[in-house]
């Protein structure tokens, strides 16, 4: 079981403006689309609603509230803790929800995008914790430097070569 984080963040922490991503990358979306297509995604309510499709097709789609009442077709309401422990999820944000999964996140798939944006939703993590396994370096038609980057938390990281080094 695994808990993935999946989000696009500048390079001054900003994820969003005005419930919307302050920045448009084609690739990014196809990237977010390619990797979380038929797994759960697991959302806050104001993510939730800032979906230009409700639900997202193709994927389980979980919203984490505060309000025990709230309801919407094609979403499954439960707590984070119950909603964490649904195998191979990814969270999709916003900030609030970032910041309560990352103790239990094994990945990062992150979209760093190589620029500073006016936003009021933002997310920073302590990057010392996270190994990075892979990058790949783009731009988009425009000019917007950005950079695909997965990172898997250190105490995974140790548990694998433990792993390897006791066979």
């Amino acid at each position: 079981m695994s808990v993935t984080l999946i989000l696009a963040a500048a390079d001054n922490g900003v994820i969003g403006k005005d419930g919307a991503i302050p920045w448009h990358i084609s690739d990014d979306l196809k990237r977010f689309k390619a990797l979380t297509l038929g797994k759960p995604i697991i959302m806050g309510r104001k993510t939730w609603d800032s979906l230009p499709k409700k639900p997202l097709p193709g994927r389980r789609n979980i919203v984490v509230t505060r309000d025990s009442l709230w309801q919407a077709d094609g979403a499954e309401c439960m707590s984070l803790e119950q909603a964490l422990g649904v195998a191979d999820a990814f969270v999709i944000g916003g900030a609030e929800i970032y910041r309560a999964a990352l103790a239990r996140a094994d990945r990062i798939e992150l979209t760093q995008v190589h620029k500073s944006f006016d936003g009021d939703a933002r997310f920073d993590f302590d990057r010392a914790e996270w190994r990075e396994i892979a990058r790949e370096d783009h731009a988009t038609p425009e000019g917007l430097r950005y950079s695909f980057v997965t990172l898997e938390h250190e105490r995974r990281h140790n548990v694998a070569r433990l792993k390897k080094t006791t066979r």
